[in-house]
């Protein structure tokens, strides 16, 4: 990564803290080990897949975690330009329109600004990676039946961030010299999420034609 490109990545612009795993723990290990097969140069193909004898809830979790650390950093850096006013609404070009949902203030589809959408999908993300119910921490503590299910979630709608900065957003990643490291990010994301079939097919339609160029 360049210099320039380091201390547009450096700042502190993310909308939250990242979330760290803590060191001697299982999770940390496994982070480790999925970063130093990043920076070996394996294919991201190759980088994705489960290790030999590893949990595979553990693998999705560390990853779910990298992911929304780092898909947070992307738009916090592009979010000067994403405003109420240039982005009144979430979407992915005028054929894809996206909803916010929740269990609380928004329990039916409700249509948002863009900036109000990530904000409350960031919240939302950060709630379910904190809870211990869901994201256990401690070795020995058993993943819960529907811990799947809530990663998918959370993997299908951090998508849509993808979504948003590529069809919305790309001249200013352009312009910040972050085309490589974002690409870089969604590879690595794609591969992840196909791998596993952590995605609907559907979610991923509107990055189709720039998918099928970029991953061969």
């Amino acid at each position: 990564m360049s210099m320039a490109l380091k201390q547009v990545f450096n700042k502190d612009r993310t909308f939250r803290p990242k979330r760290k795993f803590e060191p001697g723990t299982q999770r940390f290990e496994l982070h480790k080990k999925a970063q130093a097969s990043l920076n070996a140069g394996l294919d991201l193909k190759q980088a994705v897949a489960l290790p030999y004898g590893e949990d595979l809830n553990d693998w999705v979790a560390v990853h779910v975690v990298d992911f929304f650390n780092r898909i947070n950093l992307i738009y916090g850096t592009i979010s000067d330009s994403c405003t109420d006013q240039t982005c009144p609404v979430m979407s992915g070009g005028p054929r894809y329109e996206y909803r916010w949902q929740d269990e609380h203030k928004y329990k039916r589809p409700t249509a948002l600004s863009a900036p109000k959408y990530m904000s409350l999908l960031m919240d939302w993300i950060e709630v379910q990676i904190n809870n211990e119910n869901i994201f256990p921490t401690n070795v020995g503590t058993p993943f819960p039946k529907t811990f799947m299910q809530v990663a998918k979630k959370i993997l299908s709608r951090l998508f849509r961030v993808f979504v948003h900065v590529y069809i919305h957003h790309f001249d200013r990643v352009r312009q910040m010299g972050a085309e490589a490291h974002v690409n870089t990010c969604y590879k690595h994301f794609y591969y992840f999420v196909t791998e596993f079939n952590l995605t609907d097919h559907k979610e991923l339609e509107p990055l189709k034609e720039m998918t099928s160029q970029m991953c061969h």
